[in-house]
């Protein structure tokens, strides 16, 4: 079976973009080539590779397709590296890896590091973001070519290397802490002092109270789904939160949020998983990722 990777290509580029569109603008092709590209396939393979909608994206199959023409992409830049008399051809140009992280470290540490990264190539990148105990799963299902993961077993078919320990300092601001904790940090008043949650995926909080006061505890939370918002929010005192440490280091320092549990930190181990077909041809991303996290994370990598 000849494998047809113009068509290839469009499945690649609609799921990129998010529609038929956007894809054909990629390619330099019209709508209508890119529509019939996809529509061939599918009914050459028997099976749904695009989920047609608002954005439009790929089925379990559509993403294994996706998952071979990125390694197709990273191919295909090392050969015009070699060969730039082919730099003409359909499909050269530049190539989209796709990785996940979760929002704590993309708010903290990651973005230096594939700043950093693009500066010295040029790969494009599509940062996901998910809680850390799920970015191994962008990894299983083939979304993704690299992760920062709190998995520290590997993934089928991936490296993975220990970044250090990204840390957390319970905070919140003076007023916040006279209002709810006027006789200190007692069970009683935690049960009616507001948290900030990030999303229902989110237990860091529940872990943390359970170190502190020994047993789970039952607490109402504001839904805050961004990193910036819970320093911000924090400060606004709506509620206490679990901040990093390199977001929270410089207002500790002035005062303007104080501590629930002094010295009482959480620590969460990060890990950086990268599919081992990819691994070496992204070698640059690995080494950017791994210098920044030895600084910001304590790594010993």
């Amino acid at each position: 079976m000849v494998v047809d990777y113009a068509a290839l290509r469009a499945v690649a580029a609609v799921v990129r973009t998010g529609s038929f569109e956007r894809a054909a603008a990629s390619l330099n092709v019209t709508p209508s080539a890119v529509s019939q590209r996809i529509k061939h396939l599918e009914e050459r393979l028997g099976a749904v590779l695009i989920e047609r909608g608002t954005p439009c994206t790929a089925t379990d199959k559509g993403l294994a397709l996706c998952r071979h023409m990125d390694r197709v992409g990273m191919l295909e830049k090392d050969l015009m590296a070699q060969l730039p008399e082919l730099s003409g051809a359909e499909g050269a140009g530049q190539v989209t890896l796709n990785v996940a992280t979760n929002a704590d470290s993309l708010g903290t540490w990651f973005l230096e590091a594939i700043a950093s990264f693009t500066r010295t190539t040029d790969y494009l990148v599509n940062v996901a973001i998910d809680d850390e105990d799920h970015t191994a799963d962008w990894l299983r299902r083939g979304r993704v070519l690299a992760a920062v993961t709190s998995l520290e077993r590997p993934v089928q078919g991936c490296r993975v290397t220990p970044l250090g320990a990204l840390r957390y300092q319970a905070t919140a601001s003076p007023d916040f802490v006279a209002r709810y904790f006027p006789d200190g940090l007692t069970k009683e008043a935690f049960h009616c002092a507001p948290a900030l949650t990030f999303d229902q995926k989110d237990r860091l909080q529940n872990v943390w109270a359970r170190e502190v006061f020994g047993q789970d505890m039952s607490f109402p939370t504001h839904w805050l789904p961004s990193t910036q918002s819970f320093l911000e929010g924090s400060l606004a005192g709506m509620g206490w939160a679990l901040n990093p440490v390199q977001l929270a280091r410089r207002h500790l320092e002035r005062g303007d949020l104080v501590e629930l549990a002094p010295g009482q930190m959480l620590e969460r181990h990060l890990f950086w998983q990268i599919n081992r077909l990819a691994a070496d041809q992204l070698h640059e991303l690995s080494r950017s990722i791994l210098t920044v996290a030895q600084r910001e994370l304590g790594s010993q990598a």
